[in-house]
């Protein structure tokens, strides 16, 4: 069997060699900071994983991003040139390690969770990656995968959950974390956050604020996320009231 090293550059998205001294977390995970791995794939994205790199950085913060899980490079622009997706982009440009960043077609492959598994995360975080996660994924982090769902859950659970909220009229609307289960966007809610919706705000500058609002959601219930205490609160979700929000 391939070593985990080897695993590693086989679905890294660029071999360009990045200095020790540049990159936000290329190092391998420390004894002391709990290895957290990210998945993400829009330019939304980017927003929750700068706040992830932002406190990672900290002398005293109890974990470090381990690697980063997204889409594979694909055509993009008007030009057509494969191009990594927006959140490897935005790594990169961070100076992490391409050797870190995995672009697995899906994440049910077993090439790729040997890899995991390797990484040894404790916990996963994601935010708007676009790919099923399977139960054999799940299973790996032992204080689970934890979502940011751009609505007030169980409500819009789904692809499109702004775009659904805007054409429905909505005045209010928000962001939740919430921890991934194998239902649809049906896991257990840590915390969420209310935001009310203006009249003449457009889908994707609303994205962008809830995004952004989740992600300082993210870093306020961390210490509860790597100390195990948030799945006690979390609650579990009111499946009367739940709505779909498809593509």
């Amino acid at each position: 069997m391939s070593s985990p090293a080897m695993m590693l550059r086989r679905f890294c998205c660029f071999s360009t060699a990045v200095s020790p001294s540049t990159s936000s977390s290329s190092s391998a995970p420390t004894a002391k900071k709990k290895p957290l791995v990210f998945l993400g794939s829009p330019q939304v994205s980017a927003t929750v994983l700068d706040a992830l790199f932002n406190a990672s950085s900290s002398p005293d913060s109890p974990f470090e991003v381990a690697a980063i899980v997204t889409q594979p490079p694909a055509r993009r622009n008007r030009g057509k040139k494969i191009m990594p997706s927006p959140v490897a982009q935005h790594a990169l440009n961070r100076g992490f390690s391409p050797e870190l960043i995995l672009t697995p077609e899906r994440a049910g492959e077993d090439s790729f969770l040997y890899t995991l598994r390797a990484l040894n995360p404790d916990i996963c975080i994601t935010a708007a990656y676009g790919n099923i996660l399977p139960s054999k994924f799940l299973k790996i982090p032992p204080l689970g995968t934890v979502n940011i769902h751009p609505s007030l859950l169980p409500l819009y659970r789904g692809a499109a959950p702004v775009q659904r909220a805007i054409q429905d009229g909505v005045k209010e609307t928000g962001v939740s974390l919430a921890f991934t289960v194998r239902a649809l966007d049906a896991g257990p809610v840590i915390a969420s956050q209310r935001w009310e919706v203006d009249d003449r705000i457009k889908a994707p500058d609303l994205l962008d604020l809830l995004f952004s609002e989740g992600s300082k959601l993210l870093i306020r219930e961390l210490p509860s996320l790597l100390d195990g205490s948030a799945q006690a609160k979390a609650k579990p979700q009111d499946e009367t009231k739940a709505t779909l929000a498809p593509k």
